[in-house]
């Protein structure tokens, strides 16, 4: 069993949001599939600026991808871009990458849940996910494809038929819920959101997302049962507060590449050998009945080295984990089903 001990683990989720750019000997091939969208330019943005990232693939079936690259490799930063456009340059991309990052698929709109985005997304998760298997069996796997909760069991599927699943490897990017909760909390309290540590775990969509709110640290600032209760429902549906905002021009694409930024860069810390970088993810968990859970997890050399557990959940908090529960059940199998087709 793992350990239930929290409170380092809320700590080092604060460590992980600290900085992007600790420099190493050691550099890596890092992969963005689905380079194109409206996560994928600011994600790649984003890791351009890695002192860690060697070379950055980036892949799209959008004709603007090698644009895209092009247009990345002018900035001067270490890292070699290359861009690899359509189905058939995909296993180019892939090879040999140590990270690969899936924002691929359709974006939500208003109305729209993230299950309505299941088909379309999980169709590109599959693919992406078997040329993995094919080109670089090691690499470590962020998906932040919608909905994740589904979308990770489908590509570990992919992987186990093709005889290399690693479950340390295989993670779902909730670095968002976690961001946004920081995010909440620091208005609330007054300080800097960076000086905040919220753990949340469970999965990434409405209920499934649970913020520890009795575990923030500092301690927030709210008393009030109701308040907590609308704080946590507004995180829950902070992707809904983006759609609704954007007027059907887009989802939440800014934030959430800022998150898979932060996600892949605490992931490279760990294979060049950091110690103690934690941050919370959506991965194959015993932690509940859910065969996969989001928690702080230690991020080292070969991905996941250890899963944390989620610490002692006041009432309120076991609630809400028991309401996610059978929902994230469903989730998961959903996404298995699929795989299995």
């Amino acid at each position: 069993m793992f350990s239930r001990a929290l409170k380092p683990a809320a700590l080092a989720v604060q460590n992980g949001a600290k900085n992007f750019s600790t420099t190493s000997q050691r550099n890596f091939k890092v992969v963005v599939a689905g380079a194109a969208g409206g996560i994928g330019q600011p994600l790649a943005l984003l890791l351009k600026q890695n002192p860690l990232v060697t070379r950055l693939a980036l892949y799209d079936i959008a004709p603007v991808t090698p644009g895209v690259a092009a247009d990345l490799s002018h900035m001067n930063t270490p890292a070699k871009v290359s861009g690899h456009k359509g189905p058939e340059e995909l296993s180019a991309a892939i090879k040999d990458a140590d990270v690969v990052v899936i924002p691929a698929g359709v974006p939500r709109k208003p109305g729209m849940t993230r299950d309505d985005l299941f088909n379309t997304n999980a169709s590109i998760v599959r693919d992406i996910a078997l040329s993995i298997a094919q080109n670089a069996p090691k690499a470590i796997v962020a998906i932040i494809t919608n909905p994740v909760n589904s979308t990770v069991p489908i590509a570990s599927e992919v992987l186990k038929k093709a005889g290399v699943y690693d479950p340390n490897r295989v993670l779902g990017v909730t670095t968002l819920d976690v961001v946004r909760a920081a995010t909440f909390v620091g208005e609330i309290n007054g300080v800097d959101p960076t000086s905040v540590a919220v753990p949340v775990i469970g999965g990434h969509s409405g209920i499934t997302i649970i913020p520890i709110l009795s575990q923030c640290q500092p301690a927030l600032k709210l008393s009030d049962p109701a308040k907590i209760k609308a704080l946590t429902e507004r995180i829950q549906e902070a992707g809904t507060e983006v759609v609704k905002a954007k007027a059907g021009g887009g989802s939440a694409t800014l934030s959430m590449a800022y998150a898979g930024a932060r996600l892949t860069a605490s992931v490279l810390r760990g294979l060049k050998g950091e110690s103690n970088v934690v941050e919370c993810a959506y991965v194959k968990s015993s932690l509940t009945e859910a065969t996969y859970f989001a928690s702080p997890v230690v991020l080292g050399k070969s991905g996941v080295e250890k899963v944390l557990g989620y610490g002692t959940l006041n009432e309120f908090e076991q609630q809400l984990l028991k309401a996610a529960l059978p929902e994230l059940a469903k989730n998961i199998k959903t996404g298995e089903d699929f795989a299995k087709k």
